[in-house]
């Protein structure tokens, strides 16, 4: 295996086991006991635990935003396009839970603060898909025109909620019932 292999292969196995053991064991020890990786590989690659962390928000960050952006870019108009992406964002939770609580609860629960550039950065290409849609759609006047931050929030905010509540098992909270009831209420906030 070449070193860049072996690079690649030890970061993969750093950011699995930090979702595994995420919330509940979260420390170098665990990272390197349950990994097999040493301590100074993993300062080599992320520099701390909370770059660790940074590395794997952008990575769940990135799956959960490639996937809505994929949606709204099959959609058939507007309305179908906030339908597929509230559904999208739900069916990632369903689907990988872990990734959903982690993108939810590690911004609060770990310093992630001075990795927020790189965090943006690699984020920027995922949003400028999601915003170039909903740009052509204002353009179009089947969308509001509203900044892209108000639109982010009247069409993620809800969602976003109704995720945090389901990981946390508060009750009566289904996704499944969530797919249904608010793509509709989101696009009457959205469509023009």
């Amino acid at each position: 295996m070449t070193r860049h292999k072996r690079s690649e292969e030890t970061i993969r196995k750093l950011l699995d086991t930090a979702l595994e053991v995420y919330p509940g064991d979260f420390t170098l020890r665990a990272m390197t006991t349950r990994s097999g990786v040493s301590m100074g590989s993993l300062y080599h690659h992320f520099g701390s635990l909370e770059g660790l962390a940074a590395a794997l928000y952008g990575r769940c960050m990135d799956e959960l935003l490639d996937r809505m952006a994929a949606a709204v870019e099959e959609a058939a108009d507007a309305r179908d396009g906030v339908r597929r992406a509230v559904v999208a964002y739900l069916g990632f939770t369903a689907d990988h839970p872990d990734k959903a609580r982690f993108i939810h609860a590690a911004p609060y629960a770990l310093d992630l603060g001075p990795y927020a550039e790189r965090i943006a950065a690699a984020k920027a290409p995922r949003l400028a898909r999601l915003n170039g849609w909903i740009r052509g759609h204002m353009d179009a006047g089947t969308v509001a025109r509203l900044p892209v931050a108000q639109v982010e929030m009247l069409l993620i905010g809800p969602v976003a909620e109704v995720t945090r509540r389901w990981l946390a098992g508060v009750p009566g909270i289904d996704l499944e019932e969530a797919a249904r009831i608010l793509p509709d209420r989101i696009w009457r906030s959205l469509g023009e």
